[in-house]
């Protein structure tokens, strides 16, 4: 009996640890907002003390970062999508506030603003990382956007563990902007007008995914067969999606 005891014993433990190698400890449940939500918390990676990386082509990480992501909010506001960001300026956030910021609210997504580097110039790129598979649609479609840039290069969308997305309680994605240490890239992360093309191609990714293709940038179109009605154009979200 006590054999038959041991075997089983040693099976439990087997399926004990099975189970925690398909589910990472501190994993949690994700919301699927990837096409529903209405509010987009919008990540200056780094800030304060933490100047992330710093070359001499891109400068400090923290300030590229901080105004793409600037750029971004605003872009999105334009297009009637509510946002929040973790830093508006230059302080130091740490990561577990940044995700209890998204995790706080009902209907959101979460994407980080970083830049890449390398100890090789010649290495450049654009990378964007997801979690989970609710977060794998926008991760997808800001590379693409991206890809759109003159002479971009593609270094793949890719799974990560990074804490900002293993602790999203919604689709999270942390977007790598380019390497600072590349001269080109560099030089886009310094000049404010690649910065804006920048966040131009996130902004206009993520009002895609949820409003569907074409409509970025759209101006507002009257609705003659509604009367009293305020006009809505395509590119707009519908009045009960307005921000605050």
């Amino acid at each position: 009996m006590s054999r038959w005891l041991t075997r089983a014993s040693l099976l439990a433990l087997v399926f004990v640890f099975n189970g925690c190698a398909s589910r990472p400890f501190g994993s949690v449940k994700v919301k699927d907002t990837s096409k529903t939500f209405n509010t987009v918390i919008v990540d200056a990676g780094h800030g304060g003390k933490d100047s992330g990386a710093f070359r001499r082509f891109g400068g400090a990480e923290k300030n590229a970062t901080l105004d793409v992501a600037k750029r971004v909010d605003e872009k999105l506001r334009e297009s009637q999508l509510k946002t929040i960001m973790t830093r508006d300026s230059d302080i130091f956030i740490p990561l577990d506030d940044r995700v209890s910021i998204l995790n706080k609210q009902k209907n959101a997504i979460f994407v980080s603003i970083h830049f890449n580097d390398s100890s090789r110039r010649g290495i450049r790129g654009f990378e964007t990382y997801y979690n989970g598979k609710a977060s794998r649609p926008i991760a997808e479609r800001i590379q693409s956007k991206l890809l759109t840039l003159p002479k971009a290069a593609n270094r793949g969308v890719k799974t990560a563990n990074f804490r900002v997305l293993r602790l999203a309680e919604f689709p999270a994605v942390l977007v790598e902007c380019g390497f600072l240490s590349n001269r080109r890239e560099g030089g886009d992360a310094r000049n404010p007008a690649g910065r804006d093309k920048l966040a131009d191609k996130i902004a206009e990714a993520i009002v895609e995914q949820r409003f569907g293709a074409d409509v970025y940038g759209a101006k507002p179109v009257a609705n003659p067969t509604i009367e009293g009605q305020a006009p809505e154009g395509p590119g707009l979200a519908p009045s009960s999606a307005k921000r605050n």
